[in-house]
């Protein structure tokens, strides 16, 4: 670990292949996905941040990742979408944080990673809205997702809480209305909806 100065913060966004709500969150990871192999997208959409003198804010990227069996077993297939307005010194600051080598959430993912897929440049496009998300990455990705209102206020989603997921422990809970993602030998294409979502204020230092 390099010990450098950095600090991210922003929102993020995720869907994944399993049925809502995926298993792997309230089982700590040691749930069979639904099919078998578990397919996620998660954005991260920096608002303010730094690595270093580099200012990080605006740029915006994607960990795209496959996992065969239980996600606590390791062995993932993770590569990363970095949006192509980003300078090479921004994509080399979002490439070091998300080794796990400067430290951070991503520190403890790493070790349950098999293989790194490389790095791929896309128009990153988010929009959000109350109650959900929908996101394109070029023709690399394209995934949404509806927050699942609460009965006691519909405006608000049901959370799930204490999770140990690397964005944020606080999640809100929600369901993808479409998901497809081709890269890094990910062929991974719902129409359909029903799977799992999420999203959430981020924030990572090391």
């Amino acid at each position: 670990m390099s010990g450098a100065d950095w600090h991210i913060k922003g929102d993020y966004f995720e869907t994944c292949s399993c049925d809502y709500l995926c298993p792997c969150i309230f089982t700590n990871m040691s749930a069979m996905p639904t099919d078998g192999v578990c397919e996620v997208a998660i954005v991260l959409d920096i608002t303010e941040g730094h690595y270093g003198d580099t200012r990080l804010d605006g740029v915006a990227f994607v960990t795209a990742a496959m996992v065969a069996g239980p996600m606590g077993d390791g062995n993932w297939t993770l590569g990363l979408i970095i949006d192509e307005g980003a300078s090479e010194a921004q994509v080399e600051a979002i490439g070091r944080i998300c080794s796990g080598d400067e430290g951070g959430p991503m520190a403890l993912m790493a070790p349950l990673v098999g293989t790194f897929a490389g790095v791929e440049r896309a128009p990153i496009k988010i929009e959000k809205r109350e109650m959900g998300f929908s996101i394109t990455a070029g023709d690399l990705l394209s995934h949404g997702a509806e927050g699942v209102p609460s009965l006691p206020d519909p405006s608000e989603t049901i959370m799930i809480d204490n999770t140990a997921h690397p964005a944020n422990k606080r999640l809100h809970l929600a369901i993808g209305t479409h998901s497809h993602l081709n890269a890094f030998g990910i062929d991974w294409n719902d129409a359909a909806g029903g799977h799992n979502g999420h999203y959430a204020p981020f924030d990572w230092r090391p």
